[in-house]
C-alpha cells in the first residue's frame, strides 16, 4: 500500500520485501559456488562445536584463556548460523526475497554478534596482558565469577546498542528498488533503501561503530603496546619469544576480524566508485572467514588443546 503522500503509481516500489544478491553475473554457477560455502559452514560449525565440547568436558582447560576462547567460539557459531539461511537459500534455491521483518531480525543478530565478538577479542587481549605482566596473580585476577561478569557486560553492550536499529528502520518508508548488494542484511545498506530522512540512523550507526569497534581496537592496540613493553624488559631471549608466542593466535583472530569489518564500513560510507565485487567479497570474508579460521588457528597454536582434540578423534 502507498503511504506518506506517495502516488498510486509508486505502489509497486513500496515493497514489503528486499532482494538479496548472490554473486552478480555468476547465477548459472550458483550451485557450484554453494559447495565451498557449504564446506566453510560445516568446518566452522564443527570446529567451533568441537572446541566448546573439549573445553567444557576437560577440567584442565577451565582456565581464563580457554574460557575466553569458548566465548569466541559461541559468538562465531552464532554468526555462522545467522547467515546460513539467506546465503545458502540464494545459492541452492535462488530464493532472493526476504521480508522486512526477517531482514531486520537478521541484521540485529549479525551486528550484535559482531560487536560481542569485538568485545571478546578485547577481553582476550586483556587476558594476554595479565598473563604476561603478572603471571603469579593471573588466576586470582581473572577468577571465574569475574570472567562471567565481563562476558555478561559484552553481551549486554552488543545487544543494547543494536536493539534500537530494527525499530529505527521499521519507521521508514521503503519505495526504492530494494536490491541489497549482499546475501544477508546489514544496517548500513538497508537504511539507504529508505526514501525517508536517514540522518538519525546514519549518526547512530557511526556512534555504534566508534563506541564498539573503534574503542575496542584502540584498547587492544594499547594492551599490545603494554605487552611489548613487558616482553622487552625480560632479559632471556627464549622467555621473550615464549611470551610473544602465546599472543600469536589472538593477533591472527584480531586481524581476521577487524580488517574486513573496517574495510566494509569504509566502502559502505565512502566507496561510491568502488567495485561491487570487492564489496561482496569483503562482506563474505567479514562474516565467514573468522568463524572458519579461529578454531583452526587456536587448535594449531595451543598444544594442550591440540592434544585433547587428537585424543577425542583417535579414541
Amino acid at each position: 500500500t502507498a503511504r506518506g503522500g506517495l502516488g498510486v503509481n509508486d505502489n509497486k516500489f513500496n515493497s514489503t520485501v528486499f532482494l538479496l544478491t548472490g554473486i552478480p553475473g555468476q547465477e548459472d554457477v550458483h550451485l557450484w559456488i554453494s559447495i565451498p560455502f557449504c564446506l566453510i559452514y560445516v568446518i566452522s560449525i564443527v570446529g567451533n562445536s568441537v572446541i566448546l565440547f573439549i573445553i567444557k568436558t576437560d577440567p584442565t582447560l577451565h582456565e581464563p584463556m580457554y574460557i575466553f576462547l569458548s566465548m569466541l567460539a559461541i559468538t562465531d557459531l552464532g554468526l555462522s548460523i545467522s547467515t546460513i539461511p539467506t546465503i545458502l537459500g540464494i545459492f541452492w534455491f535462488n530464493s532472493r526475497e526476504i521480508s522486512l521483518d526477517a531482514c531486520f531480525a537478521q541484521l540485529f543478530f549479525i551486528h550484535s554478534l559482531s560487536f560481542i565478538e569485538s568485545s571478546v577479542l578485547l577481553l582476550m587481549a586483556f587476558d594476554r596482558f595479565v598473563a604476561i605482566r603478572d603471571p603469579l596473580r593471573y588466576a586470582s585476577i581473572l577468577t571465574p565469577p569475574r570472567i562471567a561478569k565481563m562476558g555478561l557486560v559484552c553481551v549486554l553492550r552488543g545487544v543494547a546498542l543494536i536493539f534500537p536499529l530494527p525499530f529505527l528502520l521499521k519507521r521508514f518508508q521503503y519505495c526504492r528498488a530494494n536490491v541489497l548488494s549482499h546475501s544477508y542484511c546489514l544496517h548500513q545498506e538497508v537504511m539507504k533503501m529508505a526514501c525517508s530522512d536517514i540522518t538519525v540512523n546514519s549518526i547512530y550507526g557511526l556512534f555504534i561503530i566508534v563506541s564498539t569497534v573503534g574503542l575496542d581496537s584502540l584498547l587492544i592496540l594499547l594492551s599490545y603496546v603494554m605487552i611489548l613493553k613487558t616482553v622487552l624488559s625480560i632479559t632471556s631471549l627464549a622467555e621473550r619469544l615464549r611470551a610473544l608466542n602465546t599472543c600469536v593466535s589472538h593477533l591472527c583472530a584480531v586481524l581476521l576480524f577487524y580488517t574486513p569489518m573496517i574495510g566494509l564500513s569504509v566502502i559502505h560510507r565512502h566507496g561510491k566508485g568502488s567495485s561491487p565485487l570487492l564489496q561482496i567479497l569483503l562482506g563474505y570474508i567479514y562474516l565467514l572467514v573468522p568463524p572458519l579460521i579461529n578454531p583452526i588457528v587456536y587448535s594449531v597454536k595451543s598444544k594442550h588443546l591440540r592434544a585433547r582434540i587428537i585424543r577425542v578423534f583417535v579414541k
